[in-house]
């Protein structure tokens, strides 16, 4: 369970918004990335836009939004709300020239590959000077809320082992030219987690960008976890950090 696991999106696509915070989540993060954009900001790519929850949600007048992503289950759902501004694209192969767009968002994307240091790059590259690349980090420690199931998981996180982690990401944005800027942070609603079914995502195999244990030990913390009171009732919404890098002239 040492390496990251890459969901099947094209299977989770049908049930990927209700499992996932819905609307409220979506929202809380779209208005979290408009709070980081430069004025005069017109045009954004939103990269692994996912079912387009909340990239539909960027939308501003004067503001052009698209979406990218790899799946193509998830691009059908995205191409409903995002009628024509929605292309089958890999993160890091992108089909623009250079310096063509204001802003590039990221949300909920490098902690999933081995590949953030590729998508930092592509961001870069297809950014004008003075543009931004707004993305999530440290997702997994965000989801550590010092909860009784943090309580009985924390023995067994890797600490600072995701390929999001911010010093990583500034590391990256830093070899192509992406200076920081100030971030924000969002809540992500509907994402507090309970007994239940963080035993069921720990046997699925879900947290394995942190998890460092055997089979063995998987039985042990479900075992823990069961004998946890309040079984079905979410602990707290974890806090999510999105850090913003500006192109250098």
């Amino acid at each position: 369970m040492g390496e990251t696991t890459i969901l099947d999106y094209e299977a989770e696509a049908a049930h990927y918004d209700e499992t996932r915070g819905g609307v409220p989540r979506a929202a809380a993060a779209a208005d979290a990335v408009l709070r980081l954009l430069p004025p005069g900001t017109r045009t954004l790519l939103d990269l692994a836009c996912g079912t387009g929850l909340v990239t539909e949600r960027l939308a501003r007048p004067g503001l052009a939004v698209y979406g990218a992503d790899a799946a193509h289950a998830m691009l059908r759902t995205a191409t409903g709300r995002l009628p024509g501004r929605a292309v089958r694209a890999d993160a890091r192969r992108l089909p623009l020239p250079d310096g063509t767009l204001d802003a590039v968002s990221a949300v909920w994307l490098l902690h999933l590959v081995p590949f953030a240091a590729e998508i930092v790059a592509e961001a870069a590259r297809v950014l004008r000077p003075g543009g931004v690349l707004v993305t999530t980090v440290d997702k997994d420690a965000a989801h550590d809320v010092d909860s009784d199931i943090d309580a009985v998981l924390r023995p067994h996180r890797a600490p600072g082992a995701g390929s999001d982690r911010a010093d990583r990401v500034t590391a990256h944005a830093a070899a192509h030219g992406l200076v920081p800027a100030p971030g924000t942070t969002f809540t992500g609603h509907g994402q507090g987690t309970t007994p239940r079914r963080t035993a069921e995502k720990l046997r699925g195999g879900y947290y394995a960008s942190w998890f460092r244990g055997t089979p063995d030990d998987v039985d042990a913390l479900c075992a823990a976890l069961a004998g946890l009171p309040d079984q079905d009732r979410p602990r707290a919404d974890p806090v999510y950090r999105l850090a913003c890098y500006v192109r250098r002239g």
